[in-house]
């Protein structure tokens, strides 16, 4: 008997689980989730008087009844919005296998879950070249038209009470702006004005995925609580503020890229995330709105062109001419780490700048380390006594949670009136020094791991912090390790211009290769991302941890969350100035001009290795907005183009039919392969079959300057391919003419790694580099 107890128990407990995994099934199978549905728009019968009656009447006829009766559920309440400008259809809520009968019904073109995005998160204009010292040269002095470019900016929201949104001399709003301001919790009609056009608020898959927002806690409206969004916004078109600064830190005058555009405000991020959902109706009515230009610091994971919701919507946007402009993520230095790949976006890596904010650790062996801080506090060290250091790790590559100084790990008997060396990682840089504080530690070395390499970004810490590299972290660490009475203070220098060598990729910044299409590089270019000083919000402190009970005008952040709105400024600029040009003639301007060294004229270094970055990490290259003005030449691409693409990429009628909805677009068939698509950088794959030796790809340039060039070809040498481009001379002889040319590419060794290079047209005055990479795929 005793040997069947065991077994008994086991039969006890798998019945048990089976019949629990049954309800559990059964709840999830019946349960509501928010799908975002699109519809074919032409396949609305005609019995139907408008669009939105006939979606809804899908939504019901698939509609589980009973369940729905039970809970006095109905169509109306099951629908939280509906798509019609860059999107056609809603976002319901169903249950998986009403989504699954809706899925078949006709009309129906595709089903999306609804999926949680995550932010990617002074003296960037003078380093871009857009305020000369001497302003009499300043080509990007303010006129007229500046002002009728209107930039949708999608994030948490905005501080209108920030001077960066000053209307001051700011022309009446442009007569083809149709958005609307709306109001809610600490946000009325004229927290809008002739910077700040309009803001909205989506919510809907929001709460439908998390339950109601708290109205006492947040902010049932667009003002902005997280402060990201005030801060992207003024990047991209703030208004100049003198003596802008943070803690006294990087003082100057704050501008946005494009101090002249106007600013529209859509919040589709709240306390728990961002929903696809809530970004997709965003999109929507922000074309509808009007604006030309959306810039989009958030992002999801990489995934296939028609199952990316957002990718869907940036198709319909830049149908309707607007420049589209997303963060890459931070999810470097990790190769295909990258978000927001799609063609038709402009997919915007960071890099620093020549400016940081030294700090330094005097070790009592006499050693100085040097690191970054943005710390001021009534905390302070005095440099002319040593402190007690200590490590709770063993400087493995693995650390442990005291070594990260996680929440709850320090013990004060340990800590109290210690500096202590917390190693990155799981929790933010800034939480690590309160936990810190709270133990009664005096002080914080922040120690960079392999993930981090040598990069440095500063903090507003709320303990006397450094950051240090990982060399330097090693040596720090062995030494407090090895001599029990190991001692440091720290010391703040302020302000430091000039830096060499900059600019740097991040070594957060997301990286290449689109896996997705190799034959469409990614990211497409790199813009400041690291320590950018912009406006704040004045509901949260500069660390954003909600201990901190500093309130500052102006805070000092990282991410490719920053380096984008720089990217989606310039392209305003340009827009202004060539209103004619289209969302891909744009970028493409961005990215012929971008340059590929740094001011001490070697290439661009990965701050992740020490070592030249290469187009996976930095694209074309850095933003170079002054020459972008005048590119000489452009890669065009328009809707149909980057159909034909779509058509090379194996999807299926229906998988097509979601990028075509209303236009009757069809493929022709014009492209040979996928990287004959007109895009300003050139991605050759060479196939698994190893007979396949020769590749040709084909392109396109327009002439946007003088009526008549002449431009000579310049291709780098490569060590597994010899590279021919016809005609090697191209002769323009009006303005935007198309003279077209084809490169070709044989393979004389197989490399095992991708080359780099890149192809120049010159014509004496313009230099349109086009960046090349060469792939061959391992043979089967």
């Amino acid at each position: 008997m005793a040997d069947q107890k065991p077994v008994k128990w086991l039969v006890l407990i798998l019945t048990n689980c089976l019949f629990f995994g049954i309800a559990f099934s059964a709840k999830t199978q019946f349960a509501h989730k928010t799908y975002i549905v699109q519809m074919d728009k032409s396949a609305k019968p005609e019995s139907f008087t408008n669009h939105l009656d006939w979606y809804s009447s899908k939504v019901n006829s698939i509609v589980f009844k009973p369940e729905d009766e039970e809970h006095g559920g109905h169509d109306q309440e099951r629908v939280i919005y509906t798509y019609q400008n860059a999107f056609h259809g809603v976002a319901a809520r169903l249950s998986e296998e009403e989504a699954e009968r809706l899925q078949e019904q006709d009309g129906v073109l595709a089903i999306f879950p609804d999926t949680k995005y995550q932010l990617h998160t002074t003296r960037s204009p003078l380093f871009l070249g857009l305020e000369p010292h001497d302003s009499t040269t300043n080509v990007w002095s303010q006129r007229v038209t500046d002002h009728d470019v209107i930039v949708g900016v999608l994030d948490t929201g905005v501080w209108p009470e920030s001077q960066s949104f000053n209307d001051t001399g700011m022309s009446p709003v442009p007569a083809h702006w149709k958005g609307t301001c709306e109001t809610g919790r600490g946000f009325s009609k004229h927290n809008c004005n002739k910077k700040i056009v309009g803001a909205r608020i989506f919510y809907q898959g929001y709460e439908a995925a998390t339950g109601k927002i708290n109205e006492q806690t947040e902010f049932k409206s667009p003002r902005d609580q997280d402060g990201h969004g005030t801060h992207t916004a003024a990047t991209v078109a703030g208004s100049p503020v003198r003596g802008a600064n943070l803690l006294g830190y990087a003082h100057g005058t704050a501008r946005g890229m494009a101090p002249g555009a106007r600013i529209a405000a859509y919040k589709v991020c709240w306390v728990g995330g961002c929903f696809s959902s809530d970004i997709l109706s965003a999109v929507d009515k922000a074309v509808a709105d009007g604006v030309n230009v959306l810039s989009i610091s958030l992002g999801g994971g990489m995934s296939a062109y028609y199952r990316d919701s957002l990718s869907i919507a940036a198709f319909g946007a830049m149908e309707m001419g607007v420049f589209v402009s997303c963060s890459a993520g931070n999810g470097g230095p990790d190769p295909v780490s990258l978000t927001n790949v799609s063609p038709w976006i402009t997919t915007v890596g960071a890099s620093t700048m020549d400016r940081d904010f030294p700090s330094t650790v005097k070790l009592g062996n006499g050693i100085t380390v040097t690191g970054v801080s943005l710390y001021k506090g009534r905390m302070m060290l005095s440099t002319d006594k040593q402190y007690p250091v200590v490590y709770m790790g063993n400087n493995s590559t693995s650390p442990d949670p005291s070594s990260l100084c996680l929440e709850g790990t320090l013990d004060r008997r340990v800590v109290a009136g210690k500096i202590v060396i917390c190693d990155r990682g799981i929790s933010p840089r800034v939480q690590k020094g309160q936990v810190v504080k709270d133990a009664g530690g005096v002080g914080m070395i922040l120690a960079n791991t392999a993930a981090n390499g040598e990069e440095l970004v500063a903090d507003c810490h709320l303990v006397p912090a450094v950051a240090v590299g990982e060399t330097e972290a090693k040596a720090i660490k062995h030494y407090a390790l090895t001599n029990p009475r190991a001692t440091a203070t720290l010391a703040f220098l302020g302000t430091r211009t000039g830096v060499r060598p900059s600019p740097v990729v991040a070594a957060f910044s997301s990286r290449g290769p689109n896996v997705v299409s190799l034959e469409i590089l990614k990211p497409d270019v790199v813009a400041p991302g690291v320590n950018i000083l912009a406006a704040w919000t004045g509901a949260l402190g500069p660390s954003s941890l909600p201990t901190d009970n500093r309130r500052v005008k102006f805070n000092i952040l990282s991410g490719t969350s920053m380096s984008c709105p720089h990217v989606s400024g310039i392209a305003a600029l340009l827009k202004a100035r060539h209103p004619e040009w289209s969302p891909a003639a744009i970028k493409s301007a961005l990215m012929t001009t971008a340059y590929i060294h740094d001011n001490t004229h070697k290439p661009l270094q990965d701050a992740s290795a020490a070592e030249a970055s290469t187009s996976y990490d930095h694209g074309a290259g850095h933003i170079n907005p002054r020459r972008a003005l005048d590119p000489g030449l452009v890669y065009d691409i328009d809707a149909q183009d980057y159909l034909e693409f779509l058509c090379t990429q194996r999807l299926t009628p229906m998988q097509l039919k979601v990028f075509t909805k209303y236009s009757n677009r069809s493929c022709k068939h014009s492209l040979a392969s996928p990287g004959d698509l007109n895009y300003p950088a050139i991605s050759v794959v060479f196939p698994e079959r190893t007979n396949v030796s020769l590749l040709t790809l084909h392109r396109t340039v327009t002439n946007v300057g003088p009526p008549v060039s002449n431009y000579k070809a310049i291709v780098s040498p490569f060590k597994g391919a010899y590279v021919q481009v016809e005609p090697r001379t191209l002769k323009f002889t009006r303005a935007n003419q198309k003279l077209s040319y084809k490169i070709t590419f044989t393979t004389k060794s197989r490399q095992a790694t991708p080359e780099f290079g890149g192809l120049v047209w010159k014509d004496g005055v313009h230099r349109v580099r086009s960046p090349i990479v060469i792939v061959w795929l391992p043979p089967l």
